[in-house]
């Protein structure tokens, strides 16, 4: 009896475990966005992730509603050294970018505050000279 709930135990334990794997693994969507970086804060107890945020420029709200800016939210992996770079870089330089992402279908506080990761990060608009 006992070896069949510690087997019983095993599978439902590598059943949860597959579960969050895939749920924070397999991608929902994949995109960009462009404008002009605000934020980027480095955040976390035990998992630590970049947090950023993205002006996207212009105001929405429709007729009667609060007018809010147009800021979008997304998450960066430490082990993305490059992006973390060229965001450092579009910052000092005060030019606009496009932020290309991958949307997953879960957000688990531990892994990032928002569903959206950044991988790719492009300078876009006038070049300066």
């Amino acid at each position: 009896m006992g070896k069949k709930v510690l087997l019983i135990a095993l599978v439902i334990i590598g059943l949860a475990l597959a579960l969050i794997y895939l749920s924070t693994s397999i991608n929902y969507s994949e995109g960009f966005r462009a404008g002009t970086i605000m934020k980027l804060s480095h955040k976390g107890v035990i998992f630590k992730t970049y947090e950023g945020e993205l002006n996207t420029g212009g105001l929405s709200g429709a007729a009667g509603d609060d007018i809010n800016s147009s800021t979008w939210y997304f998450s960066v992996s430490p082990s993305e050294k490059g992006v973390l770079q060229a965001i450092n870089e579009a910052v000092d330089g005060g030019y606009r970018v496009k932020l290309h992402y991958k949307e997953r279908y879960f957000q688990y506080n531990m892994f990032g505050d928002t569903k959206y990761f950044v991988y790719k990060v492009e300078r876009v608009g006038s070049q300066k000279p």
